[in-house]
């Protein structure tokens, strides 16, 4: 039986990674948003930059470029979360609480910065840190999904 605050500690850590992921969604929200209305000049993709009026270019630009850093970050912070969780000295249950949160804030996270991908230019050159975050994120993913399966289901 677990003493009461070690069950207080994972309360907390629970509530807290809730707040944090509402937090999270609305600036990914608005990144998205953001995003979306700089496409407004098509609805065709790739698109030909060289057709598109300056100013509204810079604008995706601009807006592609802020979706793609908030995707590297969060990439990151899935990282340091998915490590704390390891960590810590829950329960199995309770880690695969904390999992299951992170794996859903991860496929929302996807489910937005996908489009990174597929709203492009036709010149569009592929970034390495954008590469490189995607592979992490997957990494990330499978870790987590490997500890709310658990290992002996792989068995």
């Amino acid at each position: 039986m677990r003493g009461t605050d070690t069950t207080g500690a994972f309360d907390k850590a629970r509530n807290g990674l809730w707040a944090s992921i509402q937090k999270r969604l609305v600036n990914l929200y608005e990144a998205d948003k953001s995003f979306k209305n700089s496409l407004r000049f098509t609805d065709t993709f790739p698109f030909a930059a060289q057709a598109v009026e300056y100013e509204v270019l810079v604008e995706y630009t601009k807006q592609h470029t802020k979706l793609r850093d908030l995707f590297v970050d969060e990439v990151e912070q899935l990282g340091v979360l998915v490590k704390a969780v390891k960590t810590k000295p829950y329960t199995s249950d309770e880690k695969k609480q904390l999992f299951t949160l992170i794996l859903g804030y991860a496929d929302l996270l996807w489910s937005v910065c996908s489009e990174l991908e597929e709203c492009v230019s036709t010149k569009h050159i592929v970034n390495n840190e954008w590469e490189e975050a995607k592979a992490s994120f997957e990494r990330v993913k499978a870790f987590a999904r490997l500890h709310v399966k658990g290992i002996e289901g792989l068995l």
